[in-house]
């Protein structure tokens, strides 16, 4: 692909991310588990991962998170946001690389990754362990969102074609 047609997709998906992201802030908070969200933008991460390639899902990711937080967070939240997205493509990458795992797997691990990598940072900021218990909540919550995220993704993944996503 193209430089250019490749800058330009990563732009859409990124922007894609962004919108998505936001919607998922309007929508209101009925879940049992507090700061639970359905993580409507792993969706762009996770199709990105298996149409285009690692880097792109990175780059899309770390893209949405920055703007987001410019948009509408904080430094704080880009520290939480950052953390959780980074570990969670990390794992994501991890898994799709050994081919034994289905997008629906790789999105359940990403979702877990991600209440992890939050977690850790929640425990550097508070300077405490004490909020680790709150895992297991949130765990729960990132296996549902995960699998919801993972069986749409699927069937994107399915539909949409392969393409290169790498800038190099």
């Amino acid at each position: 692909m193209k430089k250019t047609t490749c800058l330009a997709a990563y732009g859409v998906l990124a922007a894609l991310a962004l919108v998505l992201g936001y919607l998922e802030t309007l929508v209101p908070v009925f879940f049992a588990v507090p700061g639970m969200k359905l993580g409507l933008t792993n969706l762009v991460v996770l199709v990105a991962l298996y149409r285009m390639d690692a880097r792109a899902a990175v780059t899309v990711n770390v893209v949405r998170i920055a703007l987001n937080a410019m948009l509408f967070g904080t430094a704080v939240s880009l520290w939480y946001a950052l953390a959780g997205g980074l570990l969670s493509g990390a794992v994501m990458i991890a898994l799709k690389r050994t081919g034994r795992f289905q997008p629906l797997t790789v999105s359940v691990a990403g979702g877990v990754a991600h209440n992890a990598g939050q977690i850790a940072v929640a425990m550097l900021v508070m300077q405490t362990a004490a909020v680790a218990w709150y895992l297991l909540a949130l765990w729960a919550s990132g296996i549902a969102a995960g699998a919801v995220i993972g069986l749409l993704g699927s069937r994107l993944i399915e539909r949409l074609p392969r393409t290169e996503g790498s800038m190099a």
